[in-house]
């Protein structure tokens, strides 16, 4: 585990305790939202940088944008009153959840839509199948009784198709 007290931290100590690539801090950092040191060619982060990734992987797993985690997270580092910060960052999560709720209204919608196609589906094809095997029982010639079976069967069938 990496000791949350030191003063810098190196990108593998950060991948490794963010459970992320090295590659995605280094979008992070592409993306303005950190700013390491340069020792040499090596990376070097602050505590400052490991509360700003902190910051935008939690953003990252909430659903916000790039666009929002920055706002957010600039506002962090400029905000005197951190009650601006914490009001801004409740209406974006209310934005957020209202957004989730509608997809999950939108997903419901469509998973009965998709159950009801389904059961159509199948009766279809209970029909055609009741269809069939009156069609081959008349075929057969086994008598009036089934032959009028049969064809009432079929009749359905028919219909069944018709109304699809």
């Amino acid at each position: 585990m990496v000791d949350q007290q030191a003063t810098t931290f190196s990108i593998s100590d950060l991948a490794r305790e963010f459970h992320i690539t090295p590659r995605t801090i280094r979008f992070y950092e592409d993306q303005g939202l950190l700013s390491p040191m340069r020792e040499g060619r090596t990376r070097v982060f602050t505590r400052r940088d490991r509360t700003r990734l902190k910051l935008a992987l939690r953003g990252k797993r909430l659903g916000f944008s790039l666009v929002e985690i920055s706002y957010l997270i600039g506002m962090y580092d400029r905000a005197r009153d951190k009650n601006t910060q914490l009001s801004e960052f409740l209406n974006g999560l209310q934005q957020r959840k209202e957004a989730l709720l509608q997809q999950r209204e939108d997903i419901e919608a469509v998973l009965q839509e998709v159950c009801n196609f389904e059961q159509q589906c199948r009766q279809l094809l209970l029909a055609r199948a009741a269809s069939e095997s009156a069609t081959t029982v008349v075929s057969s010639g086994t008598g009036s009784g089934v032959s009028k079976t049969a064809s009432t069967a079929a009749g359905k069938a028919a219909k069944a198709d018709k109304a699809a």
